[in-house]
């Protein structure tokens, strides 16, 4: 199993796109689909590894049979740790070796098509620019922004939100402030309260012309389109659960 080899890269952009389709299906296994991902890492199958592939899709197989392989390979027997650990620690664990992996395959890339120094570099700083898969499953990315954000409020906030979007403009127009003035004020406003804001799905920062809604559990913010959840569908929804915390059953 070759995760999906890229032939004809040969560009620092092309290995980076590379890199973001892999990391995408990977981190779509450890939330999204978690469930799903859960299931096929059976600890009685053999010893299994988790592949992001281009495309930003995800398999759970064997490892590959030639010696040496096609790309440097996975972590080996994900499948036999799954109950033994609670399931964020597994998957923390799972995160962690993945974020190696792409590092690996990255970088294996850069010494096939023969990058100099800048190019390492450049490719390098592109994916330093990218929450780890590990920050984004743990949550340990987000601790900072949580302490920053009126989270105890975001059962009412879910949609980033009409509500305090009409409380904002009532405000503004009693003091004479113009509508131009009120949008960019709260678009500000916004902005500096939740840039720092990372999609717990796909791991993109926040923007204010988004859809956005967060999880009443684990308090985490995901793109509407993420979690397949439209503004109209969240004003019927009382308590918002994740996939994550749909799918998380009782460890023995």
């Amino acid at each position: 199993m070759d995760g999906g080899t890229l032939q004809n890269a040969r560009t620092v952009d092309e290995v980076f796109r590379d890199f973001k389709g892999r990391r995408a299906g990977i981190i779509k296994a450890l939330t999204t689909d978690v469930a799903e991902f859960f299931e096929q890492c059976d600890p009685e199958k053999e010893n299994l590894c988790l592949y992001g592939l281009p495309n930003e899709q995800w398999e759970v197989t064997l490892p590959a049979e030639e010696v040496p392989p096609e790309l440097p390979e996975p972590a080996l027997g994900i499948n036999f740790a799954r109950d033994g650990m609670q399931e964020k620690d597994w998957l923390a664990l799972v995160a962690v070796h993945s974020d190696s992996w792409l590092l690996s395959v990255a970088h294996y890339f850069g010494a096939r098509f023969g990058f100099d120094k800048a190019d390492r570099k450049r490719l390098f700083s592109f994916i330093n620019d990218l929450p780890t898969i590990f920050e984004i499953v743990s949550g340990s990315g987000k601790k900072q922004t949580k302490e920053k954000s009126s989270v105890s409020n975001h059962s009412s906030n879910k949609s980033k939100s009409s509500a305090k979007a009409r409380e904002y403009e009532s405000a503004q127009y009693s003091k004479g402030v113009q509508p131009k003035d009120v949008d960019e004020g709260l678009e500000e406003e916004d902005e500096e309260e939740h840039g720092d804001t990372l999609c717990g799905a796909c791991g993109e920062n926040y923007a204010s012309d988004e859809f956005w809604i967060c999880c009443d559990i684990c308090e985490v913010w995901f793109h509407g389109k993420c979690v397949k959840i439209t503004p109209a569908r969240a004003e019927h929804i009382k308590q918002y659960k994740c996939p994550s915390c749909s799918n998380k059953r009782a460890r023995p």
